[in-house]
């Protein structure tokens, strides 16, 4: 059964902006030092299952249900997001204690007093007065409905 191009286009969005938001994390943190906490790792494991999700949805059948299950896992991401940006701008607490980035090689205990303390409620960096977190609950959740609401008038066509 093949998809309308309603359908292929949420199937693109489904794949396309995980990735692009995980390059874009990864590049923040290897190329500009932002290391991600723990909130930021939460919003990552629900993209990397909206990415996985969304791979699946181009070999198996049905495609519609594996894009649908896809866009809502981009809409988790984007909520644990917007929790994350909140929990910055201070409107509300964490549930979380801060994370640090150990790493390998040499004494454990070296490495672990030499890690960065990461705060999941200072925004390391901000465009227009919005923070990492803040950007993947804007993205996320808009592309995430868009992908459900084109795979609801999609059918055939």
């Amino acid at each position: 059964m093949s998809l309308s191009s309603r359908d292929r286009l949420a199937q693109r969005i489904a794949v396309t902006v995980p990735a692009l938001l995980l390059i874009g994390a990864y590049i923040s943190q290897y190329g500009f030092g932002l290391y991600p906490c723990e909130m930021c790792w939460w919003q990552r494991y629900a993209h990397f299952a909206a990415l996985g999700i969304a791979l699946v949805s181009l070999v198996l059948a049905p495609r519609r249900l594996w894009v649908a299950g896809a866009g809502l896992a981009i809409i988790v991401a984007g909520l644990i997001g917007g929790f994350h940006a909140g929990v910055e701008y201070g409107w509300w607490e964490g549930i979380t204690a801060c994370a640090n980035t150990a790493s390998g090689g040499g004494s454990a205990l070296e490495n672990i007093m030499n890690a960065p303390l990461i705060r999941c409620d200072v925004a390391p960096w901000d465009l227009w007065g919005i923070s990492l977190a803040g950007w993947n609950f804007l993205i996320s959740t808009s592309s995430g409905i868009l992908a459900l609401w084109l795979l609801a008038r999609g059918g055939k066509g």
